[in-house]
């Protein structure tokens, strides 16, 4: 039997231990205080945040952890028990596109919160994660919002949870050049314990939906295919939804109707749009599903939403394909790709009892089709961003 790779979420207070104890170990005294925030795996609602739809995340056990120390001067440090690269520089230096590489994702939250008015001083920072990194699990955003809430913590302004979002947003759209819609940073901050996180794009509204999970698991396969925002892919997509909103007159596809998306001439806009329109129906319709505990109907629902990002909006991949396709036989009730697509994970429900089965099934079937060995990981619905105190 092959021997099945699980990321354990770790104890959040020896977590916090560790970064206090890195940072220590890598500037010479330990911090002020350390943030964390979550990953996050979507249940339903796949590329419409941009799109002022609707989506319905979940917040991760698996989490980042900013440890943070103001310095007396300008200079900005930044470095990472995960990542060999660091970066140092001033607060004069930050700026859109001012940041290469991981490091953008701290770094641009300093010079974001200090747009937004807040005195962030110099400051040293240390960032340790268990969120697999290039999974489409939000890596960034969890690394942004750690961040920033520990920044916030320093200029006592830790409870100010909405700049923190607008902040995260800034930094990975303008330091770092990825087009995110808002949904990743919205679930590391507001996300609650036992609950997935309703966001409306349009109101700017969001609710916890109680996620009473009744004998089964979401387990999240990471493929291991290379994901990245910013290689073109996602950013093609959202000019295909721009491009579909300008052809029918509306400000965003939120507003459009299938019936109108068929009058598309483009065929390539038309699918992109038919993918969205349908895609925010069925988060509505997955709540409903979710809080009448109906497993059938989520699981129709999670078939319907990962075909259309397969053939409607083209994000999907042989290895995402397979996770699914194998999960639902092994005995999976629901399962879709999830995250931003071009590889990344998978999501499904699984009784308890099957697990390990769904488990092994897909890794026995990577092995034969060739591909890298998937990683999984319990997708337990947690708790958003925090501060821990020195």
């Amino acid at each position: 039997m092959l021997a099945v790779t699980t990321v354990e979420p770790g104890l959040p207070d020896e977590l916090v231990a560790g970064a206090r104890s890195a940072f220590a170990d890598q500037y010479g005294e330990p911090p002020a205080t350390v943030g964390r925030a979550p990953g996050r795996v979507n249940l339903m609602g796949e590329h419409t945040d941009y799109n002022a739809g609707l989506v319905l995340p979940v917040a991760l056990p698996h989490a980042t952890y900013a440890a943070a120390r103001p310095r007396g001067d300008e200079q900005v440090r930044v470095t990472s028990r995960q990542q060999e690269e660091s970066w140092e520089g001033t607060l004069g230096e930050l700026g859109p596109r001012s940041v290469e590489g991981w490091a953008g994702y701290a770094a641009g939250v300093v010079w974001s919160l200090r747009e937004a008015g807040y005195a962030v001083p110099g400051v040293d920072l240390l960032v340790d994660s268990t969120v697999p990194v290039g999974a489409g699990l939000s890596s960034s955003a969890a690394i942004e919002c750690a961040v920033g809430i520990a920044l916030l913590d320093l200029v006592d302004a830790a409870d100010d949870a909405d700049p923190l979002v607008a902040a995260a947003i800034r930094a990975e759209t303008e330091v770092v050049g990825a087009p995110t819609g808002g949904m990743d940073q919205t679930v590391a901050v507001h996300g609650e314990h036992g609950t997935a996180l309703l966001i409306d794009f349009r109101s700017g509204e969001h609710r916890p939906v109680p996620l009473d999970l009744r004998g089964h698991t979401l387990l999240v396969t990471d493929t291991r295919v290379s994901h990245a925002l910013t290689d073109g892919g996602y950013g093609s997509r959202r000019e295909d939804c721009e491009a579909a909103a300008r052809a029918l007159g509306v400000p965003s596809l939120r507003e459009a109707t299938l019936e109108q998306v068929a009058t598309i001439e483009d065929e390539r806009i038309r699918r992109r749009a038919t993918h969205i329109v349908t895609e925010t129906a069925r988060t509505t319709e997955t709540v409903e599903a979710l809080e009448a505990g109906d497993w059938d109907r989520v699981g129709g629902l999670f078939d319907a939403s990962h075909r259309s990002m397969r053939d409607e909006f083209e994000i999907s991949c042989p290895e995402l394909d397979a996770a699914v396709s194998v999960a639902v036989e092994a005995g999976a009730v629901a399962a879709r790709m999830t995250g931003g697509g071009f590889g990344g994970s998978s999501v499904a429900v699984v009784p308890d009892e099957r697990v390990e089965a769904v488990m092994n099934a897909i890794d026995a079937a990577f092995v034969l089709e060739g591909f890298r060995s998937p990683v999984h990981l319990r997708a337990t619905p947690s708790g958003g961003a925090s501060v821990h105190r020195a």
